[in-house]
C-alpha cells in the first residue's frame, strides 16, 4: 500500500509540475512564435518574417527605452547589493541594538508594500525636495528622470537583496571568521577577505534578482519618470494599450533570449565553481591526512 501511494504521489507530482510549467511558459512560446509572423495578426500565423525585428531596430523610442532601462537596472542592482549587504550584515551579526526592530521593519516594508503606494509617496517626496532646492538653492534638484527612477527602484531592491544575502550569512560558518581574527586579522580585514568571498554567490544572485526587478518595473517608473524619459517597460505598456504591435513581440523575444543566456551562463559558472571548490577541499583533506 505504501509503495502504491508513493508511486501515485510521484506521478501526480510530475503531472502537477508539468501543468505549472506549461501555464507559465506557454504564453512566452506564443509570443516568440508570433514575433516572426509576416502580418500583424496574433491569431493566425501567415508566414515567417523578420520584418518586426527590422522595425524594432528603427524604433527610436524602444531603443532609447532599452538603454535607459539597462542603465537604471545596472545602477539599481549595484546600489541594492551594496546597501543590502550592509543591512543584512548588521541584522545577522549585531542581534542587539536600539532600534533593531524598527530598522528590520523599515528594510522589509517594501516587500509587502504595494508598488502604487511606494511610487506615489516617492513622487510626493521628490516634488517637495525639488521645490525646496529650487526656492533655497535655485537648482530644482532632482528633476524627475534617471536619478529619481534609480532612487525608487533601489528602495525596493534593497529589501530583496537583503533577504537573499541575509540567508547566506545565517548559514555561513562563523568559525572561519573567528579563525581569521585569532590569526590577527582586524574586523575590516575579516569582512573584506573572509566574509565577502563566502557570500559572493548570494550577492551575485541578489544582483541578478534586483536587476531583473528594476528592468521590468512599470509602476514605480510611471510615477518617477519625467517628460521625455521612458523606460522600455513603459514604452511596451504604451504600445500594448494602443493595440496589437508585433514590434513589441520582437522586443520581448530579445529580452527573453538575453535573460535566458545570462541565467544559463550564470548557472554553468556556479556549477563549475562548486565542482572546483569540492576538488580543492578534497585535495586539502588528502594533504592533511598525509
Amino acid at each position: 500500500m505504501k509503495r502504491l501511494m508513493a508511486a501515485v504521489f510521484k506521478h501526480t507530482s510530475w503531472v502537477w509540475m508539468t501543468c505549472v510549467f506549461v501555464f507559465l511558459y506557454l504564453p512566452l512560446g506564443f509570443l516568440i512564435f508570433f514575433s516572426f509572423n509576416s502580418t500583424r495578426q496574433d491569431a493566425r500565423f501567415t508566414g515567417f518574417s523578420l520584418r518586426w525585428y527590422e522595425a524594432l531596430m528603427n524604433d527610436g523610442r524602444l531603443i532609447d527605452g532599452f538603454w535607459l532601462s539597462l542603465k537604471v537596472a545596472i545602477t539599481t542592482g549595484t546600489l541594492s547589493v551594496i546597501l543590502g549587504t550592509f543591512a543584512a550584515f548588521v541584522l545577522v551579526r549585531y542581534t542587539r541594538f536600539k532600534g533593531r526592530a524598527l530598522f528590520s521593519g523599515m528594510i522589509n516594508a517594501p516587500l509587502v508594500m504595494p508598488e502604487v503606494i511606494i511610487g506615489l509617496s516617492l513622487l510626493l517626496m521628490m516634488v517637495a525636495v525639488q521645490r525646496t532646492t529650487e526656492s533655497w538653492l535655485g537648482i530644482g534638484w532632482p528633476e524627475r528622470g534617471f536619478i529619481t527612477i534609480v532612487f525608487g527602484h533601489t528602495l525596493m531592491g534593497i529589501a530583496y537583496a537583503m533577504v537573499v544575502i541575509q540567508s547566506r550569512l545565517r548559514d555561513m560558518d562563523r568559525s572561519i571568521e573567528e579563525a581569521a581574527m585569532d590569526l590577527g586579522s582586524r574586523p575590516a580585514q575579516v569582512f573584506f577577505l573572509v566574509t565577502l568571498p563566502n557570500i559572493a554567490p548570494a550577492m551575485i544572485s541578489a544582483w541578478l534578482l534586483t536587476f531583473t526587478l528594476s528592468f521590468d518595473d512599470v509602476v514605480i517608473s510611471e510615477f518617477l519618470s519625467g517628460p521625455g524619459v521612458t523606460t522600455l517597460p513603459q514604452a511596451i505598456f504604451t504600445y500594448a494599450r494602443r493595440g496589437i504591435n508585433p514590434t513589441v513581440y520582437a522586443a520581448a523575444t530579445l529580452l527573453i533570449a538575453t535573460v535566458t543566456i545570462v541565467i544559463v551562463s550564470y548557472s554553468i559558472w556556479m556549477a563549475r565553481a562548486q565542482r572546483q571548490r569540492a576538488r580543492e577541499m578534497q585535495a586539502a583533506i588528502r594533504q592533511a591526512h598525509q
